[in-house]
């Protein structure tokens, strides 16, 4: 496998090695992230570094990756709908209810699945055999748009758009309350250490931004559209409830229940919009989701109520 190569840029200048780590492969668990260094696969200028180690400007860090072993998931025909396709990439369109990659408890059905069967050994092996050519993730019950990278060149490329806040990604969501115009959270995220099925605003979490614009109004309800600077696990869910907007049926975090009839399971929320440079052509890329029928229908009852 190809080594993960980058210079430290001037935000990242200072900052220990292994939080930048963990923002360049946010897929990947802190114990990937220590055997890494553990096992001096991590250089920096050609020397081997520890996890604590400061970056300075323009150092080149130097990442050799453990080659995949054989997977034993399963490829399913499941169909898929591709808004893109080309040799270094698909966008797809997930739909509400589909897990992205097998875990305990669903380790079949899942977006990693249906990728086995439509690409074959078509896919990039860096998150290894769990999360092939998985570059980022939403919520099993968070519909919208998710780009694959094919290749490991891509996922690289990718990735490090992600890292920059480069790669664009736009949610859209039905929210408790009348929110202001537009605004910004910035707070960090990280692991509820009494629920850890939550996720919490905590300060040793990890850095978090959203962006938020109120699109219309209801009586109660608001739809906003959100911008990611980062990509945190219910990073939008997490944020929005902590100004005291949760999203919409979200059973993590929100208790109040809807005051018309949801028909469907989990939070109001999906990946509309993603724009990034293509990693052969160099093409800036803009993809947008039609809203799916759960999403227009509660818009259609919180319109006539």
């Amino acid at each position: 496998m190809e080594p993960l190569k980058f210079r430290i840029n001037e935000t990242q200048c200072g900052m220990r090695l292994d939080k930048i780590l963990s923002e360049t492969l946010a897929d990947q668990t802190r114990s990937f992230l220590i055997r890494l260094f553990d096992g001096d696969a991590v250089t920096v200028n050609g020397k081997a570094v520890k996890k604590s180690y400061k970056a300075a400007l323009d150092d080149e860090v130097v990442v050799i990756l453990p080659e995949p072993v054989p997977s034993d998931i399963t490829p399913e025909n499941i169909p898929l709908e591709i808004v893109y396709e080309d040799d270094d990439l698909l966008v797809v369109n997930k739909p509400k209810g589909m897990v992205v990659h097998p875990a305990p408890g669903h380790y079949n059905g899942t977006l990693v699945n249906a990728l086995l069967y439509h690409c074959g050994d078509r896919l990039s092996t860096i998150n290894g055999i769990i999360r092939p050519g998985i570059l980022h993730r939403i919520d099993k019950d968070t519909s919208g748009l998710l780009l694959v990278a094919k290749n490991d060149m891509s996922h690289h490329f990718l990735a490090h758009q992600i890292m920059e806040h480069t790669l664009d990604r736009y949610y859209i969501a039905v929210v408790l309350g009348r929110t202001d115009p537009m605004g910004s959270i910035d707070a960090p995220i990280g692991r509820n250490p009494r629920d850890r099925q939550k996720m919490t605003i905590c300060s040793n979490g990890k850095e978090a931004v959203t962006h938020y614009e109120s699109m219309e109004t209801f009586n109660g309800y608001s739809l906003i559209r959100c911008k990611l600077e980062t990509g945190r696990t219910h990073q939008i869910r997490v944020h929005m409830a902590s100004i005291g907007h949760p999203v919409l049926n979200d059973p993590l975090y929100n208790k109040q229940k809807c005051r018309v009839k949801c028909d469907f399971e989990g939070q109001c929320l999906h990946a509309q919009t993603i724009g990034f440079e293509h990693p052969s052509t160099g093409e800036r890329m803009l993809f947008t989701a039609e809203t799916p029928d759960y999403f227009t229908g509660i818009l259609t009852k919180l319109r006539g109520s």
